[in-house]
């Protein structure tokens, strides 16, 4: 019988090679993992901070650079930073290195409520915590305010935060209890009367052309309240 020793070697070089991949592909996974990453994607004012998401990472899965790569949960992790209230969505991935990147996207803020229990509403209309490392420049809302019930008010904030002329002169937002609207102005000292959030494009745009008209008029500052509630007009109150 002759024996093939062709298919024989074969044979033997793809063992070896087997071997040696379940080898190198054991001390991979045995390695421990390296250096930690973060990176804040999004607007550059941080209300989290790397320390913060470097604990975060740690309280669920201990030191990680003591952590070999083949025990460590990626899903984990990324649960563990999108359960703090200050982070929108977050991405755990693990390099060939054994460095461990984490992406996050903070929330964003668009009103700060300033009644009992100061808060955020961001721009999903979700209330938001105070960040003890940054003060977003948003404006203020006040009157009555029910945290289960921001959708009146956050309709107006987000308004106002995707509108130049608005987010540069409006500074408070008040809401009365009917859930009417009242703004506030930065520079000129008049009350902007919306009311109900009805046909709210035509009553900004109306609040711009009377703007426009009392600024080029040198008259701004002669109006205590400008009231937009009643269609095709603009009626003002003198001080």
């Amino acid at each position: 019988m002759r024996v093939n020793w062709n298919y024989i070697k074969a044979s033997v070089l793809v063992g070896l090679v087997g071997l040696l991949f379940a080898f190198s592909s054991f001390r991979n996974n045995q390695r421990k993992v390296g250096n930690i990453e973060i990176n804040f994607n999004g607007e550059g004012n941080l209300f989290i901070t790397e320390e913060t998401v470097n604990k975060l990472l740690i309280q669920n899965r201990g030191e990680l650079t003591t952590v070999p790569k083949e025990i460590l949960d990626l899903n984990k992790l990324e649960a563990a930073l999108k359960s703090n209230p200050m982070i929108k969505t977050a991405q755990v991935y693990l390099a060939v290195d054994g460095k461990v990147s984490a992406d996050v996207v903070q929330r964003t803020p668009i009103a700060r409520v300033a009644t009992n229990g100061a808060f955020y509403i961001d721009d999903e209309g979700l209330s938001m915590p105070l960040s003890s490392n940054y003060a977003a420049r948003v404006p203020l809302v006040t009157g009555f305010i029910n945290k289960d019930k921001l959708s009146n008010v956050f309709e107006i904030a987000s308004k106002i935060y995707n509108d130049p002329f608005l987010k540069t002169h409006i500074v408070e937002i008040y809401q009365h209890q009917n859930e009417n609207i009242v703004l506030k102005t930065r520079v000129v000292n008049f009350d902007i009367l919306i009311g109900g959030l009805e046909n709210l494009d035509k009553k900004i745009s109306n609040l711009k052309a009377f703007y426009q008209k009392a600024k080029k008029d040198n008259t701004l500052k002669k109006y205590s309240k400008v009231n937009l509630q009643f269609e095709n007009q603009v009626v003002c109150t003198k001080k």
